[in-house]
This record gives structure tokens, C-alpha cells and sequence, in this order.
């Protein structure tokens, strides 16, 4: 399933300047957990250093992960979204370089199935049906999809690390057209501060991830 899933998003990506995967998987969501208050930089990224062999190529990339800022229209921040970003560090023209841009469901799941499950260079270690396998770890992923594009996996407000800034109105982040509104803005921020606007885009969801970047594909046309 995964090999079958990850050669399809390849394929799409080789083949035309610009898509939305839709995908129609369903997973298993651990109990939830209370959400605590904590101090965060919003405007924040690690950056570190790595490779992986896919189909017998050794494959160097950049892992950045941290906080970028979601802005309000007068300029103030008003969330620090977590993300994990994968960069092939081979490839000197990034203007024909794909970028993707990965959303899980829920629409509270954070980005870590399709991250550490299917598409990204580190899986868990599980077997052809998802379950963990002891060992418990990681592994390389020879099925990733960093040989034919780099990957954001991105986690919205109150999803995974992401936060609201304190005292915020939540009303701007919660609901079918706000949450793509404000995910439409950060995404043209990651971009820019990439400088990868010339890059083709693509846009992977994940069960109501489907429904996100459907929305998300129009809003950045638009």
C-alpha cells in the first residue's frame, strides 16, 4: 500500500507542473490529549543534515523543522505553525525543483502519519499492514518522495505543536473556510521565505486533508 501509494504521488509529480493527491486513507487516532500552555518562538527552525537511498540513488537532504509565523492583515503574529520541511540538497535549480506540501485530516490530526508512515525519508518501523514493529524505531524509507520533490509536512493551529498566540480570537482559525484562509496565507509566507515561488506546487491530503487542500488549491489561485 505504501509503495503503491508513494510511486502514484511520484508519478504525478514527474508528469505535470502542478496537482492536488487527494488521498482516501483512514487511520487509527491515539486518545486525544489536553492541550498545556506553553512559551514558544513562533518565528524558529533547527536545521540538520542527512541522506537516504531510493532506488539505489543516495539522496543528500537539508531536515529544517520549527515555527513559522501566521501574520493578521495589520501585521501582527497570531500563530506559530509547526512544521518539518525536506530539502534535496543536490539539485541547483530550485525553480524547476518540485514542492509539496503535506496535510493530514481529522481535521485535528497532526502531519505525522503521512510524515513518518508513507511519503517522508524516516518511517516507523512497521509492517505492510502499519502495525510497529519491535524493534521499536526508525528506518530509511526507500519508497520517500524527496527524490522527485521536496516536502513540507505542515501541522494547523492546536495541531500537534502548533499554537494560537495568547489572547487570540479562535474564530479566525476553526471552521471549513478559516482554516483554509489562514493555512492559504502561510503557505504563500513559507514560499516566500524559501524564495520558491518559482517552484511547481503540489498539495497532499489525507482523509479530511482532502477536503483542505482542495480548498487550499483554490484559495492559492485565486
Amino acid at each position: 500500500m505504501r509503495f503503491v501509494m508513494n510511486t502514484l504521488v511520484r508519478d504525478v509529480v514527474r508528469g505535470c507542473r502542478s496537482a492536488v493527491v487527494l488521498g482516501g486513507l483512514v487511520f487509527a487516532l491515539p486518545a486525544a490529549i489536553q492541550a498545556q500552555s506553553l512559551d514558544f518562538n513562533p518565528d524558529s527552525t533547527k536545521t540538520t543534515l542527512h541522506e537516504v537511498v531510493v532506488n539505489g540513488v543516495r539522496v543528500p537532504y537539508e531536515a529544517k523543522v520549527g515555527y513559522l509565523p501566521v501574520w493578521n492583515a495589520s501585521g501582527d503574529v497570531i500563530a506559530g505553525l509547526h512544521f518539518t520541511s525536506y530539502r534535496r540538497r543536490d539539485v541547483s535549480d530550485t525553480d524547476r525543483r518540485p514542492l509539496t506540501f503535506s496535510f493530514n485530516g481529522g481535521p485535528g490530526s497532526a502531519s505525522l502519519w503521512m510524515h513518518l508512515g508513507y511519503t517522508g525519508p524516516r518511517q516507523l518501523n512497521i509492517d505492510p499492514e502499519g502495525y510497529p514493529l519491535m524493534p521499536y524505531g526508525f528506518r530509511d524509507n526507500p519508497n520517500t518522495i524527496l527524490d522527485v520533490t521536496d516536502i513540507v509536512y505542515v501541522n494547523p493551529v492546536n495541531v500537534g505543536y502548533s499554537r494560537m498566540m495568547p489572547g487570540v480570537d479562535r474564530s479566525q482559525f476553526f471552521g471549513v473556510n478559516e482554516d483554509i484562509a489562514y493555512l492559504a496565507d502561510w503557505v504563500r509566507s513559507f514560499v516566500t521565505r524559501e524564495q520558491r515561488w518559482a517552484s511547481p506546487k503540489f498539495l497532499i491530503g489525507e482523509s479530511y486533508g482532502t477536503t483542505r487542500v482542495s480548498g487550499l488549491a483554490r484559495e492559492l489561485l485565486d
